[in-house]
């Protein structure tokens, strides 16, 4: 949401922004705001260890309910599928606020898969009056779901307008990373993924380090402690294996431009690594995304530990199977998405001179 905050900022005489932030993660939150310069109007704090989605609701639409009703804003713009984002969008519609949902109409088309982003997301875009769509099949989401056409905008994903500023920010730095051998990049931190999967995740990275005596793992472990007991217990101890905290994003980025393999549960990187010409192995069955895995650059390849090793295994020593992954194809945004939101807004209320702004198309 940063690049939004921004594009809507310099339009200050247009649209009075104020950001709320929950800070379900405050360590993982704050050097976000700190690297895009953000300073929140109202910072929620509800931050406690361990939370459950039931919890995290609550919480959330309580605390979102007073926010909404000190001084009723014009529109709520919420992001992506975070509880914290179908909660706020319940509590503006219990007020008939507006809702805007950035990063809307992705879909895996199973409610608990991922859990409980799925319904995190479907729920949101049901609340929402306006539906910025990454991609022209997250569109087509949405239209087979019932959502009104003319609420529907194309704009790419702001994930590759945050990426692209970051990556040529003379503020960013290299963080610490090994200078030599091939670098395998891990990010595992679903709750789905939780207990024996994530066990099977771990096992099988420290079978290919094994293997391969130039292969290090860097995994900035999520501090979830679910995350944290399992990965350390298997992982710890090896002399390739790097288990680190979560890295700054700005430094993340730049782990990714090291990266020879992109390893991930996560939703975003599935977007961000193949625009830098890295090859993604999504740990998990399924996926939101599937623009890049039509394209070749992302590969399904569940939790089964012995199907983990197989392929990246077979990336390691395929030079031409790694190439036709790693060429670079951005189907998921070229910069300017956060641009085309604003001018759907200002379209959306009426500015003199305003006009709806072209969707976005992806390069050839």
């Amino acid at each position: 949401m940063a690049p939004v905050v921004a594009a809507l900022k310099r339009r200050g005489t247009e649209f009075d922004t104020r950001v709320c932030v929950t800070a379900q993660h405050r360590e993982m939150l704050d050097q976000v705001l700190e690297f895009f310069d953000i300073e929140p109007e109202i910072d929620l704090d509800l931050m406690k260890e361990d939370q459950s989605p039931s919890q995290v609701t609550c919480s959330v639409l309580g605390a979102m309910a007073r926010v909404l009703g000190d001084e009723p804003p014009d529109l709520v713009l919420v992001h992506g599928d975070t509880t914290t984002t179908m909660a706020a969008a319940l509590a503006a519609f219990y007020r008939k606020i507006p809702v805007g949902h950035v990063e809307a109409g992705l879909r895996t088309g199973d409610r608990y898969y991922p859990f409980p982003e799925e319904m995190n997301r479907v729920l949101a875009d049901a609340l929402s009056t306006l539906h910025f769509a990454p991609t022209a099949t997250a569109k087509s989401n949405l239209i087979a779901a019932g959502v009104d056409p003319n609420g529907i905008y194309v704009t790419g994903n702001t994930v590759i307008d945050a990426l692209l500023a970051v990556a040529s920010d003379p503020r960013a730095s290299d963080p610490d990373l090994p200078t030599e051998g091939r670098l395998v990049l891990v990010t595992a931190h679903r709750r789905e993924n939780f207990g024996r999967p994530l066990e099977d995740i771990c096992h099988a990275l420290r079978a290919v380090v094994d293997r391969f005596g130039d292969v290090h793992v860097v995994y900035p472990v999520h501090l979830n402690p679910n995350v944290q007991s399992v990965a350390r217990s298997i992982l710890a101890g090896h002399e390739r294996i790097h288990l680190v905290d979560p890295l700054p994003y700005a430094q993340f980025v730049r782990a990714m431009t090291r990266a020879y393999i992109v390893v991930t549960d996560s939703g975003g990187l599935q977007e961000e690594a193949p625009s830098l010409g890295k090859p993604v192995l999504v740990l998990r069955g399924e996926t939101e995304r599937p623009e890049a895995v039509e394209a070749g650059t992302v590969r399904i390849i569940g939790t089964d530990a012995g199907d983990i090793e197989r392929e990246i295994v077979r990336l390691l020593t395929d030079e031409d199977a790694y190439r036709s992954m790693a060429a670079a194809v951005n189907p998921y945004g070229d910069g300017r998405a956060s641009e085309r939101i604003a001018g759907y807004l200002r379209a959306h209320f009426g500015f003199g001179g305003a006009s709806v702004p072209p969707e976005f198309v992806p390069a050839e």
